[in-house]
């Protein structure tokens, strides 16, 4: 479309003319994307960071400071420690989590402060064995400790 708009045409029928040709002329088929669902953000307002976002989001990027992208770290290896199917997973994913926990606790903190200490590896086995042994929770096995 390098043609201008003619003086004294209406700008909306001009461009309908444009799009009608190109139809014609096959210029909308099999473009990418075609017959695929929008995707999700478009019907909310305008973000000039909109590019910044999607950028990061695909390449798994946070916008957290390093405190708190550790504190939710360390909740979710809490989570996950309880849903763990062996005892010695638990100590695994707890020791692990824990090690990080220590290091940042001696490190000034670029952020905001970590408020996080490292668990008590006995104390969450202590639990997780708990919830195993309640209904629905399952049983510990023994092979595990």
């Amino acid at each position: 479309m390098t043609e201008r708009k003619p003086p004294g045409v209406p700008f909306e029928s001009w461009v309908d003319k444009q799009i009608r040709d190109a139809q014609r002329r096959g210029e909308f088929e099999r473009l990418p994307g075609a017959g695929e669902p929008l995707p999700p953000g478009l019907e909310s307002s305008y973000d000039e960071l909109w590019w910044i976002k999607r950028k990061m989001a695909r390449e798994g990027l946070s916008v957290l400071p390093p405190a708190l992208a550790l504190r939710k770290e360390a909740e979710d290896a809490l989570e996950a420690a309880y849903a763990a199917p062996s005892e010695r997973v638990v100590r695994r994913i707890i020791t692990e989590v824990n090690v990080k926990i220590r290091d940042m606790m001696f490190k000034p903190p670029p952020g905001p402060p970590l408020g996080k200490k490292p668990y008590d590896v006995e104390a969450v086995v202590r639990e997780w064995r708990e919830r195993r042994a309640t209904p629905g929770g399952g049983s510990p096995d023994p092979s595990d400790v």
